[in-house]
Protein backbone atom coordinates (compact mmCIF):
# COMPACT_ATOMS: atom_id res chain seq x y z
CA UNK A 1 0.00 0.00 0.00
CA UNK A 2 2.90 2.35 0.69
CA UNK A 3 4.12 1.98 -2.89
CA UNK A 4 0.69 2.81 -4.24
CA UNK A 5 0.70 6.18 -2.52
CA UNK A 6 4.24 6.90 -3.63
CA UNK A 7 3.84 6.22 -7.35
CA UNK A 8 0.41 7.69 -8.08
CA UNK A 9 1.00 10.65 -10.43
CA UNK A 10 -0.41 14.00 -9.28
CA UNK A 11 -2.27 15.11 -12.39
CA UNK A 12 -2.43 12.45 -15.11
CA UNK A 13 -5.39 10.06 -14.80
CA UNK A 14 -4.42 8.26 -18.01
CA UNK A 15 -1.05 7.26 -16.61
CA UNK A 16 -2.70 6.45 -13.28
CA UNK A 17 -4.96 3.98 -15.06
CA UNK A 18 -2.05 2.36 -16.89
CA UNK A 19 -0.12 1.93 -13.67
CA UNK A 20 -3.09 0.50 -11.84
CA UNK A 21 -3.31 -2.16 -14.54
CA UNK A 22 0.36 -3.06 -14.02
CA UNK A 23 0.14 -3.09 -10.21
CA UNK A 24 -2.72 -4.80 -8.44
CA UNK A 25 -4.45 -2.55 -5.92
CA UNK A 26 -4.45 -3.86 -2.33
CA UNK A 27 -7.72 -5.28 -1.12
CA UNK A 28 -9.56 -3.48 1.63
CA UNK A 29 -8.54 -5.23 4.86
CA UNK A 30 -10.37 -3.17 7.49
CA UNK A 31 -13.96 -2.72 8.60
CA UNK A 32 -14.01 0.88 9.77
CA UNK A 33 -11.92 4.03 9.51
CA UNK A 34 -12.07 6.23 12.58
CA UNK A 35 -10.13 8.98 14.36
CA UNK A 36 -8.42 9.15 17.72
CA UNK A 37 -6.68 11.83 19.75
CA UNK A 38 -2.97 11.85 19.00
CA UNK A 39 -0.20 14.00 20.47
CA UNK A 40 -0.67 17.36 18.81
CA UNK A 41 -3.63 16.32 16.72
CA UNK A 42 -5.98 13.56 15.61
CA UNK A 43 -4.85 10.29 14.07
CA UNK A 44 -6.72 8.35 11.40
CA UNK A 45 -7.11 4.69 12.32
CA UNK A 46 -8.20 1.52 10.55
CA UNK A 47 -9.90 -0.84 13.00
CA UNK A 48 -8.18 1.22 15.72
CA UNK A 49 -4.72 0.71 14.21
CA UNK A 50 -2.64 3.67 12.99
CA UNK A 51 -2.04 4.41 9.31
CA UNK A 52 1.52 5.16 8.28
CA UNK A 53 2.65 7.63 5.63
CA UNK A 54 5.19 6.57 2.98
CA UNK A 55 7.90 7.82 5.37
CA UNK A 56 6.39 5.63 8.11
CA UNK A 57 5.00 8.49 10.16
CA UNK A 58 1.56 8.37 11.75
CA UNK A 59 -1.15 9.81 9.54
CA UNK A 60 -2.58 12.49 11.82
CA UNK A 61 -4.18 15.87 11.21
CA UNK A 62 -4.14 19.05 13.33
CA UNK A 63 -7.94 19.27 13.62
CA UNK A 64 -10.69 16.74 14.19
CA UNK A 65 -12.62 17.97 11.14
CA UNK A 66 -9.67 17.29 8.85
CA UNK A 67 -8.96 13.90 10.39
CA UNK A 68 -12.60 12.94 9.92
CA UNK A 69 -12.47 14.03 6.26
CA UNK A 70 -9.41 11.85 5.68
CA UNK A 71 -11.04 8.94 7.49
CA UNK A 72 -14.09 9.34 5.25
CA UNK A 73 -11.86 8.75 2.20
CA UNK A 74 -10.69 5.47 3.69
CA UNK A 75 -14.21 4.48 4.66
CA UNK A 76 -15.40 5.17 1.10
CA UNK A 77 -13.02 2.59 -0.40
CA UNK A 78 -14.81 -0.53 -1.56
CA UNK A 79 -13.20 -3.87 -2.37
CA UNK A 80 -9.77 -2.38 -3.01
CA UNK A 81 -7.83 0.64 -1.77
CA UNK A 82 -7.32 3.01 -4.69
CA UNK A 83 -4.96 5.92 -3.87
CA UNK A 84 -6.04 7.69 -7.07
CA UNK A 85 -9.42 8.20 -5.38
CA UNK A 86 -7.91 9.48 -2.12
CA UNK A 87 -6.55 12.97 -2.91
CA UNK A 88 -6.91 14.26 0.66
CA UNK A 89 -4.86 11.36 2.02
CA UNK A 90 -2.16 11.89 -0.59
CA UNK A 91 -1.96 15.59 0.21
CA UNK A 92 -1.82 14.87 3.95
CA UNK A 93 1.02 12.40 3.37
CA UNK A 94 2.94 14.99 1.35
CA UNK A 95 2.55 17.59 4.10
CA UNK A 96 3.51 15.25 6.93
CA UNK A 97 6.51 13.78 5.12
CA UNK A 98 7.70 16.86 3.25
CA UNK A 99 6.21 20.25 3.99
CA UNK A 100 6.33 20.03 7.78
CA UNK A 101 10.10 19.49 7.80
CA UNK A 102 10.98 21.89 4.97
CA UNK A 103 8.37 24.64 4.57
CA UNK A 104 10.68 27.27 3.05
CA UNK A 105 11.18 25.61 -0.36
CA UNK A 106 7.41 25.18 -0.63
CA UNK A 107 6.84 28.86 0.13
CA UNK A 108 9.57 29.77 -2.36
CA UNK A 109 7.82 27.84 -5.11
CA UNK A 110 4.54 29.63 -4.42
CA UNK A 111 6.43 32.93 -4.57
CA UNK A 112 7.77 32.00 -8.01
CA UNK A 113 4.20 31.75 -9.28
CA UNK A 114 3.56 35.26 -7.96
CA UNK A 115 6.17 36.60 -10.36
CA UNK A 116 4.27 35.27 -13.41
CA UNK A 117 0.75 34.70 -12.14
CA UNK A 118 -2.00 33.53 -14.46
CA UNK A 119 -4.12 36.62 -13.84
CA UNK A 120 -1.43 39.03 -15.09
CA UNK A 121 -1.48 37.89 -18.73
CA UNK A 122 -4.46 39.02 -20.76
CA UNK A 123 -5.72 38.33 -24.26
CA UNK A 124 -5.96 41.22 -26.70
CA UNK A 125 -8.86 39.57 -28.54
CA UNK A 126 -11.55 38.39 -29.05
CA UNK A 127 -13.67 40.80 -27.02
CA UNK A 128 -15.64 38.03 -25.33
CA UNK A 129 -12.53 36.43 -23.89
CA UNK A 130 -11.11 39.82 -22.87
CA UNK A 131 -14.32 40.53 -20.95
CA UNK A 132 -14.35 37.13 -19.25
CA UNK A 133 -10.76 37.48 -18.11
CA UNK A 134 -11.47 40.93 -16.71
CA UNK A 135 -14.63 39.70 -14.98
CA UNK A 136 -12.86 36.84 -13.19
CA UNK A 137 -9.38 38.26 -12.71
CA UNK A 138 -9.73 41.99 -12.05
CA UNK A 139 -11.36 41.43 -8.63
CA UNK A 140 -8.36 39.30 -7.62
CA UNK A 141 -5.97 42.09 -8.52
CA UNK A 142 -8.14 44.60 -6.66
CA UNK A 143 -8.08 42.33 -3.62
CA UNK A 144 -4.29 42.01 -3.78
CA UNK A 145 -3.96 45.77 -4.07
CA UNK A 146 -6.24 46.64 -1.16
CA UNK A 147 -5.79 43.64 1.18
CA UNK A 148 -2.10 42.91 0.63
CA UNK A 149 -0.76 46.23 -0.59
CA UNK A 150 0.49 44.49 -3.73
CA UNK A 151 -0.04 46.44 -6.96
CA UNK A 152 0.77 44.19 -9.92
CA UNK A 153 1.16 45.07 -13.59
CA UNK A 154 -0.69 43.48 -16.51
CA UNK A 155 0.63 42.28 -19.84
CA UNK A 156 -0.90 41.17 -23.11
CA UNK A 157 -0.12 37.77 -24.55
CA UNK A 158 2.70 35.64 -23.18
CA UNK A 159 5.54 38.18 -23.07
CA UNK A 160 6.95 38.25 -19.54
CA UNK A 161 6.09 41.28 -17.44
CA UNK A 162 8.51 42.07 -14.62
CA UNK A 163 6.56 42.75 -11.45
CA UNK A 164 7.55 45.40 -8.88
CA UNK A 165 9.63 43.89 -6.09
CA UNK A 166 7.58 45.76 -3.52
CA UNK A 167 4.41 44.05 -4.81
CA UNK A 168 6.04 40.61 -4.77
CA UNK A 169 7.33 41.16 -1.24
CA UNK A 170 3.93 42.34 -0.03
CA UNK A 171 2.12 39.35 -1.53
CA UNK A 172 4.66 36.92 -0.15
CA UNK A 173 3.73 37.93 3.39
CA UNK A 174 0.32 36.33 2.75
CA UNK A 175 1.83 32.88 2.15
CA UNK A 176 0.86 30.79 5.19
CA UNK A 177 3.53 29.53 7.57
CA UNK A 178 1.39 26.80 9.15
CA UNK A 179 2.39 23.58 7.27
CA UNK A 180 -1.10 22.29 6.51
CA UNK A 181 -2.33 25.58 5.10
CA UNK A 182 0.97 26.06 3.28
CA UNK A 183 0.63 22.64 1.65
CA UNK A 184 -2.94 23.36 0.64
CA UNK A 185 -2.02 26.74 -0.85
CA UNK A 186 0.85 25.15 -2.76
CA UNK A 187 -1.47 22.50 -4.18
CA UNK A 188 -4.05 25.08 -5.27
CA UNK A 189 -1.31 27.25 -6.78
CA UNK A 190 0.09 24.48 -8.94
CA UNK A 191 -3.36 23.23 -9.96
CA UNK A 192 -4.63 26.66 -11.00
CA UNK A 193 -1.42 28.34 -12.14
CA UNK A 194 -2.17 31.24 -9.82
CA UNK A 195 -0.71 31.94 -6.40
CA UNK A 196 -3.06 34.92 -6.05
CA UNK A 197 -6.14 32.72 -6.44
CA UNK A 198 -4.74 30.37 -3.81
CA UNK A 199 -3.90 33.17 -1.39
CA UNK A 200 -7.33 34.74 -1.84
CA UNK A 201 -8.90 31.39 -0.98
CA UNK A 202 -6.67 31.03 2.07
CA UNK A 203 -7.69 34.49 3.29
CA UNK A 204 -11.39 33.72 2.78
CA UNK A 205 -11.73 36.33 0.05
CA UNK A 206 -12.58 33.87 -2.73
CA UNK A 207 -14.83 30.82 -2.75
CA UNK A 208 -13.48 27.56 -4.13
CA UNK A 209 -15.92 27.39 -7.04
CA UNK A 210 -15.08 30.96 -8.05
CA UNK A 211 -11.35 30.21 -7.91
CA UNK A 212 -11.78 27.10 -10.08
CA UNK A 213 -13.82 29.06 -12.63
CA UNK A 214 -11.23 31.86 -12.68
CA UNK A 215 -8.45 29.34 -13.30
CA UNK A 216 -10.22 27.94 -16.36
CA UNK A 217 -11.42 31.07 -18.15
CA UNK A 218 -9.26 30.42 -21.21
CA UNK A 219 -9.97 26.69 -21.29
CA UNK A 220 -13.70 27.17 -20.93
CA UNK A 221 -13.67 29.80 -23.68
CA UNK A 222 -11.85 27.44 -26.05
CA UNK A 223 -14.26 24.61 -25.27
CA UNK A 224 -17.20 26.89 -25.98
CA UNK A 225 -15.72 27.70 -29.38
CA UNK A 226 -14.32 24.32 -30.43
CA UNK A 227 -16.00 21.69 -28.30
CA UNK A 228 -14.89 19.42 -25.48
CA UNK A 229 -11.89 17.12 -25.59
CA UNK A 230 -12.71 14.03 -23.54
CA UNK A 231 -9.11 13.24 -22.62
CA UNK A 232 -8.58 16.83 -21.49
CA UNK A 233 -11.79 16.66 -19.46
CA UNK A 234 -10.63 13.45 -17.76
CA UNK A 235 -7.45 15.23 -16.70
CA UNK A 236 -9.47 18.22 -15.56
CA UNK A 237 -11.78 16.03 -13.46
CA UNK A 238 -8.76 14.42 -11.80
CA UNK A 239 -7.26 17.84 -11.06
CA UNK A 240 -10.59 19.07 -9.72
CA UNK A 241 -10.61 16.26 -7.15
CA UNK A 242 -7.12 17.37 -6.09
CA UNK A 243 -8.33 20.95 -5.91
CA UNK A 244 -11.34 20.02 -3.77
CA UNK A 245 -9.05 18.14 -1.39
CA UNK A 246 -6.84 21.20 -0.99
CA UNK A 247 -9.89 23.42 -0.46
CA UNK A 248 -11.15 21.01 2.22
CA UNK A 249 -7.75 21.11 3.89
CA UNK A 250 -7.83 24.91 3.96
CA UNK A 251 -11.29 25.01 5.48
CA UNK A 252 -10.41 22.40 8.13
CA UNK A 253 -6.89 23.54 9.05
CA UNK A 254 -5.98 25.94 11.84
CA UNK A 255 -5.40 29.45 10.73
Amino acid sequence: MREQFEITPPDDPIEATRRSLRTALPRRFYATATTAVEAGGYAVRLDDKPIRTPARRVLAAPTLALAEAIAAEWQAQQDVIDPAKMPLTRLANAIIDGVADAPLPVADEIAKYLASDLVFYRAGAPPGLVERQAHHWDPILDWARHALGADFKLGEGVVHVAQPQVALAAARTAIPEEPWRLGAVHSITTLTGSALLALAMARGALAADAAWAAAHVDEDWNMAQWGRDEMAMARRDFRFAEFQAAATMLSCSPG
